[in-house]
């Protein structure tokens, strides 16, 4: 049985368009929990949030990340998927979770660039830069916790897949 691949890592990191490359290039099937949730719902993650709260938002991701996790499939997971331990320790059980770090400063420039129609809600009611710096600080040790292998997601998406191939191999030939 080939393992599930869990990306993990705060909003913009690149979970989404890394996961896609990562994918096709294993062989594997890809899907995004936000993804997953706009289309079992017909909600986006802001309508979700509006009408069900923050924890309704989070409990149903925790569900969405249950039915969609399976053999040979990465899962990008939302940046909050580490809050829950349930969470954490599915991940941690049930596949490889591979950490995509990315410095604030970089992730706020990436938002900034691409703003997406109906991103997230904040979390904070501070501007961008602060929030990721702020949001990315209190989930940092969770993202350690969580991932079997943290990799820089900096450069672009093939040499982020190619880093994590690698450490894919090293660790299965070991």
């Amino acid at each position: 049985m080939i393992q599930p691949l869990f990306l993990v890592g705060a909003r913009g990191c690149g979970k989404t368009t890394i996961g896609q490359v990562l994918a096709e290039t294993l062989g594997y099937g890809f899907v995004d929990t936000d993804s997953h949730l706009l289309n079992s719902t017909g909600k986006s993650v802001a309508d979700i949030v509006a009408e069900e709260g923050w924890s309704g938002f989070r409990a149903r991701e925790s569900q969405a990340l249950l039915q969609i996790t399976a053999p040979a499939t990465v899962v990008a997971t939302g940046g909050g998927m580490v809050l829950s331990p349930d969470n954490r320790r599915f991940m941690m059980d049930n596949g490889i979770a591979i950490w995509l770090n990315v410095p604030a400063s970089i992730l706020a420039a990436r938002l900034d660039a691409s703003p997406e129609e109906d991103q997230r809600p904040t979390l904070t009611g501070k501007n961008m830069v602060e929030e990721i710096a702020d949001v990315l600080a209190a989930r940092e040790a969770l993202y350690q916790q969580t991932a079997r292998y943290t990799i820089d997601a900096v450069c672009s998406p093939d040499s982020v897949v190619a880093s994590i191939i690698k450490v894919l191999q090293r660790a299965e030939a070991s």
